[in-house]
């Protein structure tokens, strides 16, 4: 276990730490974009008293970038909400933007590049016109992304402002047409809610915000930003344990309902495994026999135990590089059937992307 999960785990511990430790917790925090996080956890358990001046510097300057980036989202969303709704659309959000918007726990310290909504497909053509027309252009300039997207995924190609430079994902649904999970969209549409501070903007209902989480972590192949997500889905499920009556029973019975009762299944696990999560034992019980069965799950989670860490040298192995590769072709299988699969590796090995200068941050963004 990393320094970072052990403190996640249990904030007072940090009062054990001398200079040397203090180091590698933030180089660890800085690697999984969780320092802002990290703020604000040791805040709200009375902690911040405990860190030396040095590295509580690189905490509140995280803290300071993650609220100002919440002013700029905030701003984003209601400029979006202007446009779309001219033509009637609904603006529903998802992931990072929601929580903002919603004041949810998960938005505490959360640090990203870009906004997701959701958008009825039918209506998905009437959408990106319309954002065009208002300074957002697509940034996938080769044909084969481009049909890629359109064709197999489950979003419009990556969108970026001209003038303000924000980047927006386009969704239709919460997963690939072409993935192994189907959800059915119109059940996340018809159970969005509106945001009584903010007429007009929508997000997904506490369950379908939990199953968007959990399902963007385990159908995921970059290793960078997992366990920034765990963190939300930590926060998320807490939250709404605490708040949403009958939560339990709700988010299993809505998990079977869309067909995800797998990948549920692994956050749960996974979340009350790696950050102590409090799950109910009976809801515990269930998740367990759903993932152990079969063969390889030893192997899964050899992968998961390796990826939901920060990415940091500190607490790599030998196996964990084979781990994010396997992860990579992990979610790859689940996302297309094997024929599709085979195209588009084949045609990224034989025609690799070009390199993109990505301009230094204080903090690496996801």
């Amino acid at each position: 276990m990393s320094l970072l999960v052990t403190v996640f785990r249990n904030p007072a511990m940090v009062r054990e730490l001398l200079d040397g430790p203090w180091d590698l917790l933030i180089r660890q925090a800085r690697h999984a974009n969780l320092l802002g996080r990290l703020h604000e956890l040791l805040d709200q358990a009375g902690e911040l008293a405990s860190v030396p001046q040095r590295p509580l510097n690189h905490l509140r300057s995280a803290a300071t970038m993650a609220e100002r980036q919440h002013l700029s989202i905030r701003r984003e969303v209601d400029i979006l909400q202007q446009t779309l709704a001219r033509h009637g659309l609904p603006l529903i959000l998802l992931k990072g933007a929601a929580y903002v918007i919603a004041g949810l726990p998960a938005a505490s310290g959360r640090v990203f590049a870009d906004i997701d909504i959701l958008v009825p497909r039918d209506r998905l053509p009437e959408a990106e016109s319309l954002l065009m027309q208002t300074g957002w252009v697509s940034t996938a300039t080769d044909a084969y992304d481009q049909r890629y997207y359109r064709q197999w995924m489950h979003e419009l190609p990556a969108m970026q402002h001209l003038f303000r430079g924000t980047a927006l994902d386009v969704h239709h649904t919460i997963l690939p047409p072409t993935s192994r999970h189907k959800p059915d969209p119109a059940l996340l549409l018809e159970a969005s809610v509106e945001i009584a501070a903010c007429p007009g903007v929508r997000v997904l209902s506490p369950c379908d915000m939990v199953l968007h989480s959990a399902t963007h972590l385990f159908h995921e192949g970059e290793s960078d930003n997992l366990l920034r997500d765990l963190t939300d889905l930590d926060a998320l499920l807490r939250e709404f344990a605490r708040t949403e009556s009958g939560f339990w029973q709700n988010l299993m019975a809505r998990a079977e309902l869309l067909g995800l009762e797998h990948p549920l299944a692994l956050a749960l696990y996974y979340a009350n495994a790696v950050l102590d999560t409090p799950v109910p034992a009976e809801v515990l019980e269930t998740v367990r026999h759903r993932i152990n069965g079969g063969p390889g799950p030893w192997l899964r989670d050899a992968i998961y135990r390796r990826v939901l860490r920060p990415q940091h040298d500190s607490v790599a192995d030998w196996f964990s590089p084979v781990a994010r590769r396997l992860l990579y072709v992990r979610a790859h299988w689940l996302r297309m059937p094997p024929w599709l699969l085979a195209y588009h590796l084949a045609h990224k090995f034989l025609f690799p992307p070009k390199a993109v200068s990505v301009p230094l941050d204080g903090e690496r963004q996801a």
